[in-house]
């Protein structure tokens, strides 16, 4: 869907380049703005603000690919950014899980496990990515650590880097290298992991994650920059406006990834939404996010590069409202075309909970979303010319050879609709979708098999992760 004409993009895209240009980005690590001063970028030591002119942006996107493969321990499940694919990712970041039985609390390493086992299982899901949830009662210096390997053994999809600094970073980058049994160079023409880069807006790169970006960079790991743009809050109010900022932040962080390493993986993200205005909360799944889903994917495709969104949230609970709201950002993803789908399962509250039932329901809608995306068949075998004729001649399509014979492989069968009849329904408990849901999610875990491991690289990650651990207690980023 193009919701912006050719002209609105453009004046969005010359907007951003006057913001590139005279007002600048904050940029807070000494590396990076070495990096850009070695590049002619005007620098503003006192206040740490880089100016770049549009040269070095399309010297910059002259380089970037528009599309690469992310390859994780199971090559069959290598997925490609870019180009007429979509994926999608299992929720990330919230500090508490919820589910129906035991309620919200903080999150715990179980449950962290317990994601990513179900991230495994449903097929809907495509990538692993930041924290599902914070694994509270670890330490906060090195439980990335935990996480890493238990993205590993619990799954065998590619995974997020915590790329708060360059030690995350690259604990994540030398797990996945050792899990494949490649080296660092091997790794950097066949990328295994993926990261967030969050710009600090309005106009702000942080230390850590600008250190980050650069660890990824180097090592030839794609970066998603993604500025965090709530309009009437760290943007302007306007959508408009709100573009205009987004596209600067999104292009600078694109810009500093080339210079690193030029034809480095890097992909345009877009989170922006607003907030409300009487409360300040942030608020998903609006009209405005669902906009901005559309028109970022135009201005991702001007510059020809991958497309990152999100299809979030603000309900409390995984009820009707967690899952319009939710359907609204999907719908905003998938006609922006959208590659890559964040917190595509689990996310509830603003990003705050990790929800056992909510991405139960969420991988329903997902499934749906693939059905939705699968080409027309139109070939004379498809049309069911044999179940047409059945019909005239008194006949109907339910119980024809043609209706009969497709069934099983044509049709989405659902997890959690009710297709009961309604008796059955009543013996059944009357559960709503919600309740049905909690049913699912435990019955996957019960029936989830681990994926096998060569025991001598779960021995190398053991020890990797018992030496890293030792050098951070001692003080080691």
């Amino acid at each position: 869907m193009e919701l912006l004409s050719a002209e609105q993009v453009e004046a969005i895209h010359l907007n951003s380049m006057r913001i590139l240009e005279e007002l600048g980005i904050e940029v807070m690590s000494n590396r990076a703005l070495e990096v850009f001063r070695a590049a002619g970028a005007k620098i503003d030591d006192a206040t740490m603000t880089v100016r770049i002119d549009r040269g070095l942006v399309a010297q910059a996107l002259a380089t970037a690919p528009a599309a690469f493969t992310l390859t994780s321990r199971n090559r069959d499940k290598q997925i490609i950014v870019g180009g007429n694919n979509i994926n999608f990712s299992l929720v990330a970041g919230p500090p508490n899980v919820h589910d129906c039985e035991r309620g919200r609390r903080p999150g715990s390493y179980d449950d962290y496990c317990n994601f990513i086992r179900l991230a495994h299982y449903f097929n809907a899901i495509h990538l692993i990515g930041n924290q599902v949830c914070a694994p509270v009662e670890m330490p906060a210096n090195s439980r990335h650590l935990d996480t890493y390997r238990a993205n590993l053994t619990y799954s065998d999809l590619s995974y997020h880097c915590t790329a708060i600094g360059t030690g995350r970073t690259m604990d994540g980058i030398r797990m996945m290298a050792i899990s494949r049994g490649i080296s660092l160079e091997e790794m950097a023409t066949d990328p295994g992991v993926i990261t967030v880069i969050s710009v600090n807006s309005p106009r702000r790169f942080d230390d850590a994650m600008s250190d980050g970006l650069i660890a990824m960079a180097e090592h030839g790991q794609p970066v998603v920059v993604t500025p965090f743009t709530l309009m009437g809050a760290m943007a302007p109010v306007t959508m408009a406006g709100a573009l205009s900022q987004q596209n600067a932040e999104a292009l600078m962080g694109v810009v500093l990834t080339q210079l690193i390493r030029p034809g480095s993986p890097v992909v345009y993200g877009s989170f922006t939404s607003n907030v409300d205005m009487r409360s300040g909360a942030p608020a998903f799944g609006t009209p405005e996010n669902t906009k901005a889903n559309v028109a970022s994917g135009q201005l991702a495709r001007r510059y020809k590069l991958p497309y990152r969104t999100s299809n979030p949230n603000a309900s409390n609970a995984a009820d009707a409202q967690a899952i319009y709201e939710t359907q609204m950002s999907l719908w905003g993803s998938v006609l922006g075309h959208s590659n890559l789908v964040y917190h595509a399962a689990g996310w509830l509250e603003g990003g705050l909970t990790a929800s056992y039932e909510k991405l139960v329901l969420d991988v329903e809608m997902l499934q749906h979303m693939i059905e939705f995306l699968k080409p027309i068949a139109v070939n004379h075998d498809e049309l069911g010319f044999d179940a047409i004729q059945g019909v005239a001649t008194g006949g109907h399509f339910f119980g024809s050879p043609h209706t009969m014979s497709r069934y099983e492989n044509a049709f989405y069968q659902p997890m959690v609709s009710n297709w009961q009849n309604h008796e059955s329904w009543k013996i059944d408990g009357a559960k709503d979708a919600t309740q049905r849901a909690t049913g699912i999610w435990k019955r996957a875990l019960r029936e989830y098999e681990e994926p096998a491991m060569d025991p001598a690289i779960r021995e190398e990650l053991d020890a990797y992760v018992a030496k890293r651990r030792e050098a951070i207690g001692a003080g080691e980023p």
